[in-house]
């Protein structure tokens, strides 16, 4: 697979100087991430800027979906999942004994792979996320404000009572990107958000990518090489070592990552030699 990418070159500032530059409201440090006996990940460190979108990519069993997942702590779920490092937002390790990991995840909210709405209406979905966490506001202004964020309002706002599951694919994924919206997050996780719809759909969604992060921090995994750099400002590559463990190849500006990489693995993956 090739990659077209056209950006703007020329920069009177060092990578390392723009990357210095940033607010960074997260930052992996030396995490080692297993599921029993077999280490998943291997000492990752990734500083990630705020109001940016931030790429994970990498082939397959690479562990870019368990580091992301490690950001809210949706790792702890899986039994045997242990973790050693640290990850720390707005300055606070969210590993410590004291935090709550429900609370972090109203902070950094997740989209999947695949739609999950909830079998309920689509003004249901929306609002539900804010009941369970308590809202007193109004929760009309709420989904319609969520809805308008998520570009899905002009399409669905005359039939909100309807069920969210007869939405198309596209829109399904949007309204899981609305609810998110819901719960008033600062960091929004994305693991493959449009690997199973269509261009269409997609691109929508990339456009929704861009606009978001005005107002958030994104970080996104995946596959798709043109949809990376389209949307990422930065791009952490992540590769295998001989005994399976994910590891950070490289992070770097999306422009210099694409253009100009460090590593001859990374310039292999990006080309597609592999993947």
């Amino acid at each position: 697979m090739s990659v077209t990418l056209q950006l703007n070159k020329k920069s009177p500032r060092s990578v390392e100087e723009m990357i210095g530059e940033e607010n960074n409201i997260i930052s992996i440090n030396d995490v080692t991430i297993s599921y029993g006996e077999f280490e998943a990940v291997k000492n990752v460190s990734i500083n990630i800027p705020e109001h940016k979108v931030t790429a994970f990519i990498g082939p397959s069993g690479c562990g870019k979906s368990t580091v992301l997942r490690s950001i809210n702590r949706m790792n702890d779920t899986i039994p045997g999942a242990t973790i050693k490092g640290s990850v720390t937002f707005d300055g606070h390790n969210i590993y410590d004994e004291q935090v709550d990991p429900v609370l972090i995840r109203r902070e950094i909210g997740m989209v999947f792979q695949k739609p999950n709405p909830f079998p309920k209406s689509i003004y249901d979905n929306i609002a539900w996320g804010a009941k369970i966490n308590g809202f007193k506001g109004d929760y009309d202004e709420l989904v319609e404000k969520s809805l308008i964020q998520a570009a899905l309002w002009s399409e669905v706002k005359d039939k909100l009572k309807q069920n969210a599951l007869r939405l198309s694919g596209g829109q399904q994924q949007r309204l899981c990107i609305a609810r998110t919206l819901a719960v008033m997050p600062k960091v929004i996780l994305m693991d493959e958000p449009a690997s199973a719809l269509d261009p269409i759909a997609t691109g929508k969604i990339e456009e929704l990518i861009l606009q978001l992060k005005e107002d958030y921090t994104i970080i996104i995994v995946t596959h798709n090489m043109g949809q990376a750099s389209r949307v990422s400002d930065y791009t952490a590559f992540f590769m295998v070592n001989e005994k399976r463990s994910g590891y950070l190849q490289e992070f770097n500006i999306t422009e210099q990552l694409f253009l100009n990489p460090i590593h001859k693995k990374t310039e292999e993956y990006i080309s597609g030699k592999f993947g």
